[in-house]
């Protein structure tokens, strides 16, 4: 039997900080329950030298098992205890650009990165493909996507990203962030905006890219697939196929309303949305496929929250650590993970 350490990565958000080893000791019992075959044990907040690091003990942990476990969105760094000494592990991270692709966009009412990366890895986790994490493209849709955090998370991973969102500020925003960033990276690539159109009608503008994890792959043809609708969210399926995607990762409004506006304004809280728009998310959502959808639970409590997922014909996964996402935002939002799957 050996012990581990897991240091916790510095977080510039004090809030989220306080919550981050509770939120890592939930997220290291998902992993563990879907990938690393529940092999795990003791996992616990531990103070060493004054420092809190989430400490755990398992027989055995192969490269495979520390090859998911390094990217936990929190990790900083993981040692194997050897009495009072600590033993570096290498971590291989699935990070396939550098990190500024997912720190340089700052904008007021950003979600924290590292709980984006926290909500995609749980949702991934409970669905049938979690064990592709490490070696298989996943496609990952965010409905509500705002300025492209998930985005660029899933194409941090590797993975091929679809996001919808109807504020022309936003998607205007990441646009112009995308592109740029490309360029000043040199990494090859194809992005351009252009205007979507179906029997005559104007539907929305789209950002379409095609992005090289090298240039030696993107030459062969072989790159990652990156979209970002401007339209109502509601009008998913006019913009993707029946089960194309794999993961469907959002946050939905804190606030009490979320504007529409659809050639009219509308007022929307956040329940209303998602009733109206989970029914069309779950028909684009492959067979196995989860949706993670991060609430404020004063506006979306729990419950309601997974009855609607559950009317959309999902199964809800609400049981061990997929209850134990709940922490304070500030004082109008406590935050929680509201998992369902597609049978």
């Amino acid at each position: 039997m050996a012990d581990y350490a897991l240091l916790i990565l510095p977080s510039t958000n004090r809030v989220y900080a306080d919550s981050s080893v509770a939120l890592t000791v939930a997220e290291l019992e998902v992993f563990n329950q879907s990938v690393v075959d529940g092999r795990i044990g003791d996992i616990a907040r531990t103070e060493l030298a004054g420092v809190p690091y989430v400490t755990f003990s398992a027989d055995t942990l192969d490269e495979s098992d520390i090859a998911y476990l390094a990217n936990l969105s929190s990790m900083y760094a993981l040692f194997r205890l050897d009495g009072k000494l600590l033993e570096p592990v290498h971590l291989h991270r699935l990070d396939a650009f550098d990190s500024d692709l997912i720190t340089i966009l700052k904008y007021q009412g950003k979600t924290n990165e590292l709980f984006t990366k926290l909500l995609l890895n749980v949702t991934l986790m409970a669905s049938a493909r979690a064990r592709d994490m490490l070696d298989h493209r996943l496609t990952v849709l965010d409905p509500m996507c705002g300025r492209g955090t998930t985005l660029n998370q899933a194409i941090m991973y590797g993975y091929d990203a679809a996001g919808i969102d109807l504020d022309q500020k936003d998607f205007e925003a990441y646009a112009a962030f995308l592109q740029t960033w490309l360029k000043r990276k040199r990494i090859k690539h194809h992005a351009e905006v252009v205007k979507v159109r179906r029997d005559k009608q104007h539907l929305g503008r789209k950002l379409q890219a095609s992005i090289g994890l090298s240039r030696e792959s993107y030459k062969a043809g072989d790159a990652l697939s990156l979209t970002f609708v401007n339209a109502d969210t509601t009008k998913v399926r006019e913009f993707h196929r029946p089960e194309s995607v794999d993961l469907i990762v959002t946050d939905a409004p804190y606030g009490v309303q979320h504007g529409s506006r659809a050639g009219q304004t509308l007022q929307r809280t956040p329940l209303e949305l998602l009733r109206e728009a989970t029914p069309a998310w779950a028909k684009v959502l492959r067979p196995g496929g989860t949706i993670g959808i991060a609430v404020n639970t004063n506006v979306a409590p729990r419950a309601d929250t997974l009855d609607i997922l559950a009317h959309a014909g999902l199964d809800p996964v609400d049981d061990g650590p997929y209850r134990s996402f709940e922490h304070r935002v500030d004082q109008a939002i406590v935050r929680d993970i509201v998992i369902a799957r597609k049978p």
